[in-house]
């Protein structure tokens, strides 16, 4: 068979016939480039489980040059193994177990009620520009003490940044890369320092207070953490909304399932995540020889997870043409989807990202639960972060 194509031009638009001919082709393939790609979700999950199988970050080169842009990644957890991200888990677990998910809640109803009301049922709406995409940034603001007003900024940075993690980026965007990064982490110094001159209830906060106790985050820990923080927000939310809500509109009969009160929203929003996966590929590095799926991966070799691979494999989610894998049924229950990764790097902010998304979606759907789609949606030139450049409905 041949080896795997991971910038295949078919991965952009519709990848899931692609993935599953590969599924079909065995659970652990070779890339063009060497990579081993794990295709199925046991092969996923059991790679993301192993403790053999970590996260272990390469500076970009030439390192002079990409520096900003690998500073902030060398000291983020998602990029650490123990003792390190032991570490950080547990400081950044602490804080967010202070009750700031709750006391996020009603901020965020009220949120979506007032970005709701902005809008113009009279006309065409691009619920991306007007409400996905100012939703989880006013909310990772809210939650990290930053201005809302800078949201414009925190996004552009944002975006800029996690391109880089798309297959075969030119210099382009690496150059914006490395920009965003200097000028994200120079904005995010000086609002942990008025922070720490006026600490407030907010994440930012308790974080220093940890810093400054001793045997917290380092300075570059602390600002590559909220900025983590800050992209996995925006980024993950936005993408899942999109995508999610382009499948609703695709599939009338199950958004009336939803709006006729069939179907909790907490429900369906897990099918959501799962039918068109916002992350397609994320990967790990043996630190030991490990075996995976029949596979001898050797210790520094690296898996690519098709993670939208996983969501879509009929030995989990069965072949049935209207429950099955390849079915959009958003009364799925269990449903053991990989969206928020597996083992000692699952999400840190899933309940943060479920609660904002239940409440964005339900809002919208009791409000205008009689949402059309007004255009056909285009999709974003990427296809590792997946998601859409815009989609235009109509409300009424």
């Amino acid at each position: 068979m041949d080896a795997v194509d991971l910038s295949a031009p078919d991965l952009l638009d519709d990848p899931y016939p692609l993935l599953a001919r590969w599924r079909a082709d065995g659970p652990m393939l070779r890339a063009q480039d060497g990579r081993w790609v794990a295709t199925t979700h046991a092969a996923v999950s059991a790679t993301l489980r192993d403790r053999g199988m970590g996260r272990i970050w390469s500076d970009w080169q030439p390192v002079d040059q990409m520096e900003p842009f690998n500073t902030l990644h060398r000291n983020q957890l998602m990029e650490n193994e123990p003792p390190t991200h032991t570490r950080m888990r547990r400081l950044l677990a602490g804080a967010f177990a202070k009750g700031h998910v709750e006391r996020m809640r009603p901020r965020i109803e009220r949120l979506a009620d007032a970005l709701l009301d902005e809008l113009d049922p009279t006309r065409p709406v691009d619920l991306l520009a007007a409400y996905a995409e100012p939703m989880p940034v006013f909310v990772i603001a809210d939650l990290l003490g930053v201005p809302r007003e800078d949201h414009v900024r925190l996004r552009d940075w944002s975006q800029a940044i996690v391109r880089m993690y798309e297959q075969g980026v030119d210099e382009e965007v690496r150059g914006a890369a490395v920009r965003s990064s200097e000028e994200f982490a120079a904005y995010t110094r000086d609002v942990i320092e008025q922070r720490r001159r006026h600490p407030g209830e907010d994440l930012v906060s308790d974080l220093i207070t940890a810093r400054d106790a001793g045997g917290g985050f380092s300075d570059d820990e602390l600002v590559a953490t909220v900025i983590l923080l800050l992209n996995a927000g925006h980024e993950a939310s936005v993408n899942v909304f999109g995508n999610g809500v382009n499948a609703l509109l695709a599939h009338p009969d199950e958004m009336a399932r939803i709006t006729a009160g069939e179907v909790p929203v907490a429900t369906a929003l897990e099918e959501l995540i799962r039918f068109d996966a916002p992350l397609q590929l994320f990967e790990r590095t043996a630190t030991s020889d490990v075996e995976v799926a029949g596979a001898l991966v050797r210790s520094g070799e690296v898996v690519a997870c098709l993670m939208g691979s996983a969501n879509r494999d009929a030995a989990v989610f069965g072949d049935d043409p209207r429950t099955g894998a390849d079915a959009f049924d958003v009364s799925r229950d269990p449903n053991p989807h990989v969206g928020f990764g597996l083992g000692r790097h699952f999400c840190l902010g899933a309940p943060l990202a479920r609660v904002e998304l239940e409440i964005t979606v339900r809002r919208l759907l009791e409000r205008f639960p009689g949402v059309t789609p007004a255009a056909a949606p285009p999709r974003r030139p990427t296809w590792v972060l997946r998601g859409l450049e815009s989609l235009d409905v109509h409300l009424a």
